[in-house]
């Protein structure tokens, strides 16, 4: 019996996401990315780079956007006649969303969590105190899509 090509690369994507974050490099601020277990959260770019890995960010200090991909899904479903929507399934709705900070620090750590807000997305990076440094406006810095 053949193995289906599509396995072996299965199995490395699987072992990509489960090997262990890298060191935090002193020089660097660390971004931990955080929202509740129901939801995906994902790094998606970094002052407009892609990332490679998308569970974190580090970065230089100074100012940087930072860009994530937010996943949840919509309470209710809300008819329409959309496939998803109103059938029982689950409609989500991905948002991407850019959070500029131009204060990070080398050393410190931050936590950039997403919420579900009103098919849309409320982004709070707070310092390692828990200080709210910044939050999304909705002013062109949440795109959402509902799939």
């Amino acid at each position: 019996m053949r193995t289906p090509a599509c396995i072996p690369l299965f199995t490395l994507l699987l072992a990509a996401c489960a090997s262990p974050l890298p060191k935090h490099d002193p020089n660097m601020a660390w971004v931990e990315l955080y929202t509740t277990p129901a939801n995906s959260l994902l790094a998606e770019r970094l002052d407009g780079k892609t990332l490679r890995d998308g569970r974190y960010f580090q970065v230089s200090p100074g100012k940087h956007e930072l860009q994530v991909r937010f996943r949840y899904e919509l309470a209710g479903g809300g008819g329409g006649g959309r496939m998803g929507m109103g059938d029982g399934g689950g409609t989500e709705l991905t948002c991407l969303v850019d959070v500029v900070y131009d204060q990070f620090a080398a050393g410190q750590r931050y936590r950039l969590e997403l919420r579900p807000q009103l098919q849309s997305a409320l982004a709070l990076l707070t310092d390692q105190n828990g200080t709210l440094v910044a939050k999304t406006d909705f002013q062109g810095q949440v795109n959402c899509l509902i799939f």
